[in-house]
């Protein structure tokens, strides 16, 4: 899982320094000594923030016209359920994205756009994370600033999306923390009490982190993130160069069920590698030392474009409120992948939509949606 093969995507260490930054705020005591956590992505939002693709980006290279219009589906299915808020380069852009949204009947009264520009739309991994405590306070939220490097440097630029948590934080008038490490919001995976989720692949990858070992790394875990019991799996799926983020693999649809990519086919590149996972799954425990409930979720084959295999899984789905938005991929598959899920949430809306010309830039629904909580 690194950036060979990636061709249209340059390989350049770099990170930004944040040292000059004026926004940044700055507490003596920790998140979770302030008594913020992390909640789970199932509890009450207020919004889901996006960031809008430029079409000079390189996501998309070749195809950036086919996805507009799956951005706009998405949204079309959002505002039904809650405020979307959509970060766009400057004015023109703005512009053209509430005509895109009106052309494909999207009501813009729950739809807001902030002049946040971002190279890329990866809103998952540069966006902030919000989290939350229990107050009479009428808003008692905060934002966490992780560092971020275009997952190990590999595509720059990237210091306006590794800003956009600094300005959602000052729109909001929250306090704001900043770790001064680099991590992404798709390889963390909360149950919203007390336990996360991830991959030593990612994690511990030294194009991240290199100055720090798995136990300081779940010390910054456990301080900024309020949580107190860190699961980790192995490795992630063929085609994802995030170097195998938790959402394409696993993820928490209650505080105890796991839903977990599973490859049937043991000729398919994933097999061990989703085989392994499970195993782990299958021996690791909650914050109460209990086994997790684990439900398997199938997986859409091979999808490939221009001959490069891409981290396609229904694992990347997006809970809003009411709703769950799944990725689908025109493959035979993709009917039992939102059975289980509309299983799974009873009480929310399963939609799938499909993700084919989306996964080109090697992410979907999960990857390039936010939740910014009550």
């Amino acid at each position: 899982m690194n950036g060979t093969g990636f061709s249209r995507r340059l390989w350049v260490i770099g990170c930004r320094d944040k040292s000059q930054d004026s926004i940044l705020n700055s507490h003596p005591l920790t998140p979770a000594e302030l008594g913020y956590r992390m909640p789970a992505e199932w509890e009450p939002h207020a919004s889901t923030w996006l960031t809008w693709p430029r079409p000079n980006g390189i996501s998309f290279p070749d195809k950036y016209e086919t996805i507009p219009p799956v951005y706009a589906k998405l949204i079309r299915h959002l505002v039904e359920v809650e405020q979307v808020n959509i970060n766009v380069w400057d004015l023109d852009m703005e512009a053209w994205v509430r005509e895109l949204l009106l052309a494909n009947a999207t009501p813009l009264d729950r739809v807001q756009f902030h002049h946040f520009p971002a190279y890329e739309p990866w809103c998952r991994d540069h966006g902030p994370i919000f989290l939350v405590r229990d107050s009479k306070a009428r808003d008692d939220r905060a934002v966490v600033d992780w560092d971020y490097n275009a997952w190990g440097g590999k595509y720059p630029p990237f210091d306006l999306d590794d800003a956009i948590p600094q300005q959602v934080a000052k729109l909001r008038g929250l306090p704001l923390f900043s770790p001064g490490i680099v991590m992404e919001g798709g390889s963390l995976e909360v149950n919203g009490r007390g336990t996360l989720l991830t991959t030593e692949a990612c994690l511990l990858n030294p194009n991240r982190n290199p100055q720090l070992n798995k136990s300081e790394i779940e010390g910054y875990l456990r301080a900024y993130l309020g949580v107190t019991n860190i699961v980790w799996l192995g490795e992630g799926i063929v085609g994802d160069d995030t170097d195998g983020h938790i959402d394409d693999l696993t993820r928490f649809v209650s505080p105890t069920t796991v839903v977990t990519a599973v490859e049937n086919d043991p000729s398919d590149l994933n097999f061990e590698i989703l085989q392994e996972n499970l195993r782990r799954l299958q021996e690791l425990r909650d914050q109460d030392g209990r086994p997790f409930r684990i439900v398997e979720l199938p997986m859409p084959g091979v999808v490939e474009c221009e001959g490069q295999r891409l981290p396609a899984s229904y694992a990347n789905f997006y809970i809003a409120n009411g709703l769950v938005l799944v990725p689908t991929y025109r493959h035979a598959n993709d009917t039992r992948a939102l059975a289980i899920l509309q299983d799974e949430f009873p009480d929310r809306r399963v939609v799938g939509i499909d993700s084919t010309e989306l996964i080109w830039g090697l992410g979907s629904f999960h990857c390039i949606t936010q939740q910014e909580p009550s």
